[in-house]
């Protein structure tokens, strides 16, 4: 029992707070990419993505893991984006900062999604067993180039309005 779950009703809850996450993410982006601060959007994918890092040290476990070490350093970046935001207002250096760190935790979700997909999707799993195979390279490497693209033009594009205000 995992909070009052089952393991298997904690999994589908983790996944489904992690899709939003993206989906929310991936929609902030999107306003951010047009200099729109997209509040809600933001706010959302900021929460979820918190939850889905910190609910993945519920799984049991009996040593760290590599998705351990994933869910740390995106705490770490989500905690940096979420005082940029919030805390500094996206002020002078802190809406660069921002826009690499919060975009860097969506790729890491995005990440563990590709991992994930790989593994539990029969299908999908088929394509690359071991995740060494070049469909699961080309799908990490894919989703790398992209992320890293999102993470250049929003860092460029996203000047919101209500900074030129203060």
């Amino acid at each position: 029992m995992m909070m009052g779950m089952s393991l298997a009703t904690f999994t589908v809850l983790h996944v489904i707070i992690s899709l939003i996450g993206i989906i929310a993410g991936l929609v902030a982006v999107t306003g951010w990419l047009m200099s729109d601060p997209s509040r809600t959007p933001t706010a959302i994918f900021l929460a979820t993505t918190i939850l889905t890092s910190a609910t993945g040290f519920l799984f049991p476990f009996t040593k760290l893991l590599p998705s351990h070490v994933v869910g740390i350093i995106s705490l770490a970046l989500l905690a940096i984006a979420t005082f940029a935001f919030y805390g500094s207002r996206l002020a002078g250096i802190w809406r660069p900062i921002f826009t690499v760190t919060a975009i860097l935790s969506l790729y890491l979700n995005v990440f563990v999604l590709v991992v994930q997909s790989f593994l539990k999707i029969p299908l999908v799993n088929a394509w690359a067993p071991t995740q060494t195979e070049p469909a699961f390279m080309l799908a990490q490497g894919l989703a790398l180039v992209v992320f890293l693209a999102l993470t250049i033009l929003t860092t460029m594009r996203f000047r919101p309005v209500w900074l030129a205000v203060r």
